[in-house]
C-alpha cells in the first residue's frame, strides 16, 4: 500500500490546520480518525436501509397507520431527544 495521499488542496489546508493546533499527533492519527469517522456512517446508513427495508416490508403486509398518527409519533419522539439534549 502506498505512503502517499493527495487530499488535494482544501483537505491539505484543513489537515495542516488540525496538526497546527495540536488536534492530531500526526498525519497518520488524522488520517486514521478519518477512516474511522467514514467507517462509522457506513455503520449508520446500513442500519438506516435495514430500518427503511423493514417499514417498506412492513407496508406491503399492509401494516400501516394513519398518517396523522405517524406524525404524532414522530413530534413526540423529536419532543424526547430535545428532553434529553436539555438535561
Amino acid at each position: 500500500m502506498s505512503d502517499s495521499v493527495d487530499l488535494g488542496e482544501e483537505a491539505e489546508a484543513i489537515l495542516a490546520q488540525l496538526l497546527a493546533k495540536g488536534s492530531y499527533a500526526s498525519r497518520d492519527a488524522a488520517l486514521r480518525e478519518g477512516v474511522r469517522l467514514l467507517q462509522i456512517r457506513e455503520e449508520q446508513f446500513a442500519r438506516f436501509d435495514a430500518e427503511i427495508l423493514k417499514g417498506i416490508e412492513s407496508a406491503e403486509r399492509g401494516e400501516l397507520i394513519p398518517l396523522d398518527e405517524a406524525f404524532d409519533q414522530v413530534n413526540e419522539h423529536i419532543r424526547e431527544l430535545g428532553r434529553k439534549s436539555a438535561a
